[in-house]
């Protein structure tokens, strides 16, 4: 799940996979403003085949809280 997820995230950021780890927060990457995160969500949604709450939209603020969110929908 988490490399599938690294990758979610790097094309949905348009970002290496090196680039995308548990470091990577929302808004300190020039890559992850709130329009990128509206398409990251979504792109997250369709590879798992999840629907997430807002609240979990919300919190995931980082690649490390986007793995915990994720798994609990798996």
């Amino acid at each position: 799940m988490n490399e599938k997820l690294r990758q979610v995230f790097a094309t949905a950021l348009a970002l290496e996979p090196a680039q995308v780890g548990d470091s990577l927060k929302y808004a300190e990457s020039p890559a992850w403003d709130s329009v990128a995160h509206m398409a990251l969500v979504a792109a997250i949604e369709e590879a798992f085949g999840i629907m997430i709450d807002a609240e979990d939209v919300i919190d995931m603020s980082s690649f490390a809280e986007a793995k915990r969110i994720v798994a609990k929908y798996l």
